[in-house]
């Protein structure tokens, strides 16, 4: 499983992941329709802001928020856990731990080539943000982009990294689908996903800046709609990839040890 086997094998496995992503089009498209929590809460947020603004929030600023909200959700998706979790419970992952590379990357390579699918359905979103609210609900400079695009990236590895360790709990036990969904429930609550984050109270907020969950989807959703100047941002950012690192070297050691666990049986 040496790095120069990973980088060679790579594209092929993001053609077959693409291919695949293609094939099972009409599933991608009840996952993203399962993720519409942005819009209803849209819906909510701007009656509530109909009379007076909730924070500094208007009805405006909520519909950009959630739409941007709903583009970033799809952006930064993974379903690595229930994968592993399948494979471990079928014994499947044995056919996987016969291939030259980690199915580590396997897996991140399979989220990856389904990218394109899902800008698909970002750029229409966020493509009516713009002609419902303005401008402000996208980066308005090079810069702010570039710092879009890497909160995006790091978003996303959060959510694959996180659901990589979960899914490699699968190894100590029968399933960890159940951690999955509190880890959800927590997502839902303190990603901004719901609401945003600067509207809890300020005791609550200063607990959840110290946690993923802002960093894997509130970070990125604040950057698009341009909610903090460049050097807020940087410091936000290194958070973010702070919180990468961490999981990155939570997941190596999870799975190394989880795999000395793994037994499939076959007839």
């Amino acid at each position: 499983m040496s790095l120069r086997n990973t980088v060679r094998a790579f594209p092929t496995l993001l053609k077959v992941g693409f291919s695949e992503a293609v094939a099972y089009r009409a599933e991608l498209l009840v996952w993203v329709l399962s993720t519409t929590m942005p819009l209803i809460m849209m819906a909510l947020w701007t009656a509530v802001a109909r009379t007076a603004p909730v924070g500094r929030f208007g009805q405006a600023d909520f519909v950009g928020y959630f739409l941007a909200t709903f583009a970033v959700r799809q952006l930064i998706s993974s379903w690595a856990a229930w994968l592993i979790n399948w494979e471990v419970k079928q014994g499947t992952l044995s056919m996987r731990l016969l291939r030259p590379i980690s199915p580590l990357w396997a897996y991140a390579a399979e989220n990856i080539a389904a990218f394109p699918m899902r800008l698909v359905v970002a750029m229409p979103v966020t493509v009516l943000g713009v002609v419902f609210v303005g401008w402000q609900v996208v980066p308005r400079s090079a810069v702010g982009w570039v710092l879009f695009a890497v909160s995006i990236v790091g978003g996303w590895l959060i959510t694959f990294l996180t659901n990589a360790i979960i899914g490699s709990l699968s190894l100590f036990m029968d399933s960890s689908q159940k951690l999955m969904e509190v880890y959800l429930v927590l997502f839902f609550v303190c990603s901004g996903y719901m609401y945003p984050v600067e509207l809890f109270p300020e005791g609550l907020r200063s607990l959840i800046d110290w946690l993923p969950f802002r960093y894997q989807m509130g970070l990125p959703t604040e950057l698009m709609t341009g909610a903090h100047e460049t050097a807020e941002a940087l410091r936000l950012l290194a958070f973010q990839w702070g919180w990468v690192t961490v999981l990155a070297v939570g997941t190596t050691v999870v799975w190394r040890y989880g795999l000395r666990r793994f037994a499939a049986f076959g007839g």
